[in-house]
Order: C-alpha cells, then structure tokens, then sequence
C-alpha cells in the first residue's frame, strides 16, 4: 500500500514538473531565474551581462525583466561556421580576389 502511494506521488511530482515546464516555454516576459534556466548561465554570470549591458534586459522597481525572443537571438549572435561553410569561403575569396596568372 506504501509503495503505491509513493509511486502515485511520484508520478504528480513528474506531471507537475512538466507541465511547469510547458507553462514556462509559452511565457514571453522572463524573470532572472527563468533566463538562467533558458541559458543555462548562473545569476552571477547574468548579472555581470547585465551591468556590462551585453545581454537585452529592462527593469522595473528593482527587478530585472527579459524578453524571450530578445534572449533567444542574443545567444545566437556568435555562431560557429562548419568547416564545409569556411572552405567554401574560402574557394570564392579565392576565386574572386585572384592576382597575377591567367586574366
């Protein structure tokens, strides 16, 4: 009997965490630890972004506010090129910035 009250607390706790997490993906205004779980960054780390002013953030009455999309683009500012995009880069500098040799 103990055990299938555990298991049916078990499962309530799993229902509840997904459904906080789906509540929390459909939410447009962040708070600073919504944006620390979507970053996976530490306050401190955040807090440093923000008083550089690196990452979008407003503030109202003391409190900091996010804007998802805003922190959405913020973390793809810097991407990454594949290796095939840069060799392609580089065969039209190459092919375009051609010196000497055949005109």
């Amino acid at each position: 009997m103990e055990s299938i009250v555990l298991e049916l607390l078990q499962k309530q706790g799993e229902r509840l965490t997904n459904i906080e997490s789906l509540l929390s993906q459909s939410k447009t205004v962040l708070n600073l630890d919504e944006v620390c779980t979507l970053t996976g960054l530490s306050k401190s780390h955040v807090y440093k972004r923000t008083m550089q002013g690196t990452i979008p953030h407003y503030k109202q009455a003391k409190h900091l506010f996010f804007d998802r999309v805003e922190v959405e683009i913020w973390l793809k500012e810097n991407p990454i090129k594949t290796v095939s995009a840069i060799e392609q880069e580089a065969a039209t500098y190459v092919t375009l910035n051609r010196k000497g040799g055949r005109k």
